[in-house]
């Protein structure tokens, strides 16, 4: 198994909104805007485009299953670094 990188969330993050761009089902507005690390797996969160009662949408679909796709990818090779406060 290879050594994963470790990295800031900031540079993570930017690596996976160049990813979210680049994809073929990227839609205006969708971003990460944040990132966490559970057992070696990356999360990716951002806005899902919920309607005013604050229900899914058909966008919200397909964010979720591009945060679900940076997260199988990303999560191969990186890690997010521990800093200590």
């Amino acid at each position: 198994m290879t050594e994963k990188k470790s990295i800031s969330e900031f540079d993570l993050l930017l690596i996976a909104n160049q990813v979210i761009q680049e994809n073929d089902n990227y839609i205006e507005g969708m971003r990460a805007t944040s990132v966490t690390e559970k057992d070696d797996v990356l999360i990716f969160k951002g806005e899902y485009f919920l309607d005013v009662q604050g229900l899914p949408t058909a966008k919200s679909t397909a964010v979720f299953n591009m945060f679900k796709y940076l997260a199988l990818h990303l999560s191969k090779e990186f890690t997010l670094e521990h800093t200590v406060h």
